[in-house]
C-alpha cells in the first residue's frame, strides 16, 4: 500500500500538491466557527450535583442572579494600620459616589459592616457582576465595566491615605489577558526559532528547516476547520485554554513525521539513488511506521470520547482531527514537495553525501548490543525510581494560584486573604426546592444548623419571585479552590446540608468549589478507565503492524513505566522542591495525551527499524545495534524538538502552562532516550526471535553478515 502511495505522489507531485491545497481551502471556507467554552462547569454530565443545583438556579433565578461574578474592591490604609471608623466611613462614601457615576456595566458597588475584617486593616466593597463564561458579548461588557471602575476608583481614592485593588475572576482576567498575550507570542516565536535552529544543526540546510514550518502553518488552518465542522456535526465543547496546545502538537509531531521522512530521504540518496527513487523508497519503508505512529496517537486521543469530563472529551477528537490531517500531509504533500527539491532540500551542505563514521548512536548501539541485559536493567531501574514518586501525586484546584503574582488582583486577593475568609471571593452555594411555598422559619432554622457545623458563615437566605427556591450563600472558612475545601464540599458539607435538609425540600450544593468537587470525582473514574482502554488498543495496533504478540507486550509496558515516570518527576519537582500543594488536576490527561499517546512514536519507530534489520539477517543483538545506529538519529532530533517546543511553556507566568512545559518535555526525552533508545531495544535484543512470536516477522530476507564482527558498524552496505 505505502508502496503504491509513494509511486504515485511522487509520480504526480504537482496534482498531489494542487489537491491538498483545494480540499484545504474548501474546508476553510464552509468551515463554521470554532465553538470554545471556558466554564468548567459546561463539560460535566447533569447526573452531577453542582450541574443540578446550577440548572435549578437557572430556572429559579432567570434574572441570572444565581451566576455572579464577585468582583470585590479589596481597601486598607496605605501605611498597613489598622481603618479607624473616619477611614470606613470614607469608604463608604467612595462606594456611593462610584455607585452615582452610573458606569455602564456596574449594577452595585456597596459595603457594609460584614464586609470589615476583624483585625480592622481590610475594608470589602462588593462590586457583583453577571456571569456566563459561554456568553463572550456580556464578558467584554464586564471587562470594560472593571476597567472603568479602576479609573474612576482611582480618582475617588486619591490623596485619602487609603489603598485599594479590585480582585475576582474578571479583574484577574483582565490582568492576566496582557500577560497571557505576551508569553503565547513568545512561545510561538520560541518554538518556531527552536525548531528553524535544531534542524539546522541537523542537517545544515535552510530550506530542510522551514519545511516544517510552513507545513505546520497550512495543516493549522486546515485541521482548525475540519475540527469546526465536526464539531459543529457532534455538538463538540472544545476548552479554549486547550488551545495553545494544540499549535504546540501540530509543531512538534509535524516536525517529527517530516523528521521521519527526511532522515530516511537522507539515507537512500547516499545509497545512490535518484531523488525520486529514494523518496518511492521512503514512504514505503517509512510510510507504515509513521501511520502506525499516528494511528495510535489518534485513537489514544479518541479514547477521550469515554471521558465523562466534556473538556477532555471534546479535546481528544481536536487533537485527533489535527495529528489526522498531519498523517495525511506528511504522506502526500511533503513526499511530493521533497521529490521536486531532491538533494536541494538539503543544500548547501554536503555533508548528506556520507555516512558518519563512529557517530554516537554507533558507539551506543554497540553497546546496547554487547550488553542489553544490564541497559535494560539500568533503564527500568531509572523509570521505576521516578515512577514510584507518582504515588504522591496530588491534584490542585486554585487557578489563582497558578496565574501571576504581581498584577493588582493576585496582590488584592492576597491582602483580602490574610484578613478575611479565604471563601468570601467565591461562597459556596446551598439550594433549598420546596414543593411550594417554603417556610422562612425553617430556612433560618437550616441556616442556624449550617453555621452551627463550623465549616462556613452562611449567609441570609434569598428566595425566588414564587418563594419556591431559596439560595444560601456558605463563605467557606479554607480556600474555595483549595483541596481540603473539595474534600469539605464533597463529603461533610454536602452530607449536613442534606441530613438537615428542611422537611419537604429538596437540597443541592452548588458554586465553585461544588463543581471542582465533581470535577475531582470525574477525572478520577475519567482516568481509570482511558487508561486502560488505550493501553489495549495501542496494543493492538502494535501486534497488527509487528504481526506479533510478544513484543506489543512489552512496548505496552515501556510506554506505561515512560508515563507513569514522568508524573513522578514532575510530582518531584513541583511538590517536592518547589513545595507546591499540588499539581494542577488536567496533569494526568496532559501527560496521557502527550507522553504516553505521541511517546508510542519513537517506540514504533524504533521497533519498526528493529524488524527491519532482523530482516536483513542480522541476530538480534546485532540488529538492536544496528537500529539504534540509524534509527536513534531521528528519535532523538525528533524527541528534542518536540521536547524543546514544550519546555518552552516553561517560560508562561501561569504555573499551570509551566507544570505542562515542564512534564510533557521530561516525558518526551525519557519516552526518545532512555525507553525507545536503550529500554526497547536491549529487552528485544534480550528476548531474541521470541519477540515476533507468532508472525516471525523478523526473518531475514538474505544472509546476514559474518559473525565475526556482530557488533562494530562501519557503516551499511546497502
Amino acid at each position: 500500500m505505502f508502496g503504491w502511495l509513494g509511486r504515485t505522489v511522487v509520480r504526480h507531485p504537482w496534482w498531489t500538491i494542487v489537491a491538498w491545497l483545494v480540499a484545504a481551502a474548501v474546508a476553510v471556507v464552509l468551515a463554521p466557527k470554532l465553538d470554545t467554552h471556558s466554564d468548567q462547569q459546561d463539560f460535566l454530565p447533569t447526573k452531577y450535583e453542582s450541574v443540578q443545583a446550577g440548572k435549578l438556579a437557572d430556572r429559579a433565578f432567570p434574572s441570572g442572579s444565581q451566576k455572579v461574578s464577585n468582583e470585590l474592591m479589596v481597601v486598607k490604609r496605605s501605611d498597613g494600620q489598622a481603618l479607624s471608623s473616619t477611614d470606613q466611613k470614607k469608604v463608604g462614601q467612595i462606594a456611593q459616589a462610584l455607585q452615582a457615576k452610573h458606569i455602564p456595566g456596574i449594577t452595585a458597588v456597596a459595603t457594609s459592616a460584614q464586609t470589615l475584617s476583624q483585625n480592622h486593616r481590610i475594608q470589602i466593597v462588593m462590586v457583583p457582576l453577571p456571569a456566563n463564561f459561554s456568553d463572550q458579548k456580556l464578558e467584554k461588557k464586564n471587562e470594560d465595566a472593571i476597567k472603568k471602575l479602576r479609573v474612576a476608583a482611582t480618582q475617588e481614592f486619591q490623596g485619602t491615605g487609603l489603598h485599594y485593588g479590585i480582585s475576582g475572576n474578571v479583574s484577574s482576567q483582565i490582568d492576566n489577558a496582557e500577560s497571557g498575550n505576551k508569553t503565547f507570542a513568545l512561545i510561538g516565536i520560541a518554538t518556531v526559532v527552536l525548531i528553524i535552529a535544531l534542524i539546522l544543526i541537523i542537517f545544515r540546510a535552510p530550506i530542510a528547516a522551514l519545511l516544517p514550518i510552513f507545513v505546520v502553518g497550512l495543516v493549522l488552518e486546515a485541521s482548525n476547520a475540519v475540527s469546526a465542522i465536526i464539531g459543529n456535526a457532534f455538538d463538540l465543547k472544545f476548552d479554549s485554554s486547550m488551545e495553545p496546545l494544540i499549535l504546540i502538537v501540530l509543531y512538534g509531531i509535524g516536525t517529527d513525521y517530516i523528521l521521519f521522512l527526511l532522515f530516511r530521504y537522507r539515507e537512500r540518496l547516499r545509497l545512490g539513488e535518484d531523488k525520486k527513487t529514494a523518496m518511492i523508497v521512503t514512504v514505503e519503508r517509512v510510510g507504515e511506521a509513521i501511520a502506525s505512529a499516528a494511528g495510535a496517537v489518534i485513537i489514544a486521543f479518541l479514547v477521550l470520547l469515554l471521558a465523562k469530563f466534556k473538556s477532555f472529551g471534546a479535546l481528544g477528537p481536536q487533537l485527533a482531527i489535527a495529528v489526522g490531517v498531519m498523517l495525511i500531509t506528511a504522506l502526500t504533500l511533503v513526499p511530493a514537495v521533497v521529490s521536486l527539491l531532491g538533494r536541494a532540500v538539503f543544500w548547501p551542505s554536503k555533508s548528506w553525501k556520507k555516512e558518519p563514521k563512529a557517530s554516537v548512536f554507533t558507539r551506543l548501539g554497540n553497546a546496547v548490543g554487547r550488553r542489553p541485559l544490564v541497559t535494560a536493567v539500568a533503564s527500568g531501574v531509572v523509570l521505576l525510581a521516578l515512577a514510584s514518586v507518582a504515588l504522591g501525586f496530588k491534584a490542585d484546584y486554585d487557578f489563582s494560584a497558578g496565574q501571576p503574582q504581581n498584577t493588582e488582583s493576585a496582590m488584592a486577593l492576597k491582602d483580602l486573604r490574610s484578613s478575611l475568609p479565604p471563601g468570601l471571593t467565591d461562597p459556596t452555594q446551598v439550594y433549598v426546592q420546596g414543593n411550594g411555598q417554603l417556610d422562612k422559619q425553617a430556612l433560618e432554622q437550616f441556616r442556624q444548623k449550617i453555621n452551627a457545623s463550623g465549616y462556613g458563615q452562611a449567609g441570609q437566605a434569598e428566595l425566588n419571585p414564587d418563594k419556591t427556591v431559596a439560595k444560601i450563600p456558605v463563605i467557606l472558612k479554607l480556600n474555595p479552590n483549595s483541596n481540603e475545601a473539595i474534600d469539605l464540599v464533597k463529603g461533610p458539607l454536602r452530607d449536613t446540608v442534606h441530613q438537615n435538609a428542611p422537611p419537604g425540600t429538596k437540597v443541592l450544593v452548588g458554586g465553585t468549589t461544588a463543581v471542582f468537587a465533581d470535577i475531582n470525582a470525574v477525572s478520577s473514574r475519567d482516568l481509570s478507565v482511558i487508561l486502560p482502554v488505550a493501553i489495549v488498543l495501542i496494543a493492538i495496533i502494535l501486534a497488527l503492524l509487528l504481526r506479533a504478540l510478544v513484543a506489543p507486550v512489552y512496548l505496552v509496558v515501556a510506554v506505561l513505566l515512560g508515563f507513569t515516570a514522568t508524573l513522578g518527576a514532575s510530582v518531584a519537582l513541583f511538590q517536592g522542591a518547589e513545595g507546591k500543594e499540588g499539581l494542577m488536576f488536567q496533569m494526568p490527561i496532559i501527560l496521557y495525551l502527550f507522553v504516553l499517546a505521541i511517546g508510542t512514536d519513537y517506540n514504533i519507530l524504533m521497533i519498526a527499524r528493529l524488524r527491519e534489520e532482523a530482516r536483513e539477517g542480522h541476530d538480534p543483538r546485532r540488529a538492536a545495534a544496528v537500529g539504534i545506529q540509524h534509527a536513534g538519529p531521528t528519535v532523538a532530533a525528533a524527541g528534542v524538538i518536540l521536547a524543546g517546543s514544550f519546555a518552552v511553556l516553561v517560560l508562561s507566568p501561569m504555573s499551570f502552562l509551566a507544570q505542562i512545559g515542564f512534564g510533557v518535555a521530561i516525558g518526551i526525552l525519557l519516552s526518545a532516550f532512555v525507553v525507545s533508545t536503550f529500554f526497547v531495544p536491549a529487552v528485544t535484543a534480550l528476548i531474541g526471535h521470541a519477540a515476533w512470536w507468532p508472525g516471525h516477522a523478523d526473518r531475514a530476507k538474505k544472509p546476514g553478515p559474518p559473525a565475526a564482527e556482530p557488533y562494530e558498524l562501519a557503516g551499511r552496505p546497502h
